[in-house]
């Protein structure tokens, strides 16, 4: 089976994907860890991004999908995988779609993790890191012992530049913009699947898991 991940930022979509590749046992595939691996291996594919990357231009969607086909046709992905991170545009899901039925595969269904913006922006907002050892904190969830002090090495927190406020709802507008014609596009096929994303993690991977079942 393969599955898509969708979701906007902050709403949990790595971490449902963490979840269920353990739950159903099927590889969990990020096209940003693939691009980290081919840049840091130099292989053919993570020289030809670099080469994007390095220009400032995005690496053209024919790159990502032939990286993703590699990964997908190796054995540990033989039974399915989890993708997340790719599809971002309609466009890409219909490439996508194209190459793997060229592979004698197909997309089986796109779970969309969906969460308000008003708690997408609280989410995301919130977040602070350690400069020293990367430890997130949250101003609401996980907030530190001592404000802007690190509990395990007391190293200084600082937020992300595209975690302040006014970033994130451009970042959401952005998704959302490019997102809702994907939802359709699979939602037409039949294979749309929509959880609600502000429960608890395991709430959440739990109801996935029960719809996938009910979808079999």
């Amino acid at each position: 089976m393969y599955i898509i991940m969708l979701g906007a930022p902050g709403a949990g979509k790595g971490t449902q994907a963490a979840v269920l590749s353990q739950e159903i046992r099927l590889p969990h595939v990020a096209s940003g860890d693939l691009f980290r691996q081919a840049l840091e291996q130099k292989t053919d594919l993570g020289l030809l991004a670099k080469k994007y990357m390095d220009s400032g231009d995005l690496v053209p969607d024919k790159v990502t999908i032939t990286m993703i086909l590699e990964k997908i046709n190796q054995p540990d992905c033989a039974s399915g995988c989890l993708l997340d991170g790719f599809p971002r545009t309609l466009e890409q899901a219909k490439a996508l779609d194209t190459a793997v039925a060229e592979q004698g595969k197909s997309i089986d269904k796109a779970i969309y993790i969906e969460v308000p913006s008003e708690e997408l922006i609280k989410r995301l907002s919130g977040r602070w890191l350690c400069r020293n050892c990367q430890t997130p904190y949250h101003t609401i969830s996980s907030p530190p012992k001592i404000p802007g002090k690190c509990d395990k090495c007391d190293g200084e927190l600082y937020q992300r530049s595209d975690d302040n406020e006014e970033t994130v709802k451009e970042r959401l507008d952005v998704f959302f913009t490019q997102t809702v014609p994907i939802l359709d596009y699979y939602r037409k096929q039949g294979k749309l699947i929509e959880v609600n994303g502000n429960l608890g993690i395991q709430e959440v991977a739990r109801k996935i898991i029960s719809t996938l079942k009910q979808n079999e």
